[in-house]
């Protein structure tokens, strides 16, 4: 599992974990039933706080995405974001489109932006 740590983004560090895993997974690189590295790992290799870590686990497993047992590891139990509910995913999208807008962007350049985001996950789900 390869995820980053992006230290000028505005999102806090466990949202950057809890973010790049929820990609991973959506683009099919951890399949359910994959194995996700201790958090001891995790932390070591990012050079964040092992608390950090341990949250973001915890978040998605309260998102019923991954299921933690202690002593046995992280197992990716859901392989699809799409298990949510559609009336929270939409409120998301929403919110996304939302700040898209107010930032200025036209509509042909919001569904571009979807476009290539949108093919880039179906792309590397099928690599």
């Amino acid at each position: 599992m390869y995820i980053t740590i992006d230290a000028t983004d505005k999102r806090a560090i466990y949202q950057q974990v809890v973010d790049e895993i929820k990609a991973l997974i959506a683009q099919g690189e951890l399949p359910e039933g994959s194995s996700l590295p201790p958090v001891r790992q995790v932390a070591a290799d990012l050079g964040v706080n092992l608390n950090t870590v341990a949250f973001a686990y915890r978040c998605l497993q309260r998102e019923g995405l991954i299921s933690v047992k202690h002593g046995s590891g992280a197992v990716v139990v859901s392989k699809l974001l799409a298990q949510k509910a559609e009336e929270q995913l939409r409120a998301q999208l929403r919110a996304a489109l939302t700040q898209l807008v107010l930032a200025g962007f036209t509509r042909s350049e919001i569904t571009g932006l979807v476009v290539n985001e949108l093919n880039t996950l179906i792309r590397d789900r099928h690599r």
